[in-house]
């Protein structure tokens, strides 16, 4: 499944491990204007557990969608505050 959503910006963390993924993504959306999407890549099978967790517990962020593909995972989170 292709998303196809407004990505403000592309936070690349493709090598990253745990906790990795979930910091950098913290930090980039912090930086996103409310309604702004980011757009995460990673190669961690745990980033799709972990940014979800990270999402439903983080007021401000919402997960739209994550994908699963050559060997990279998407995450696509909307700055909602």
């Amino acid at each position: 499944m292709s998303a196809e959503y407004d990505i403000a910006e592309t936070l690349d963390v493709k090598g990253a491990s745990c906790p990795m993924p979930v910091v950098k993504t913290k930090g980039a959306i912090d930086d996103l204007a409310e309604g702004q999407v980011l757009e995460v890549l990673a190669t961690d099978p745990g980033s799709m557990s972990d940014i979800d967790g990270w999402a439903a517990g983080t007021e401000g962020v919402e997960l739209l969608d994550q994908a699963e593909g050559d060997d990279v995972y998407k995450h696509y989170v909307r700055r909602t505050a």
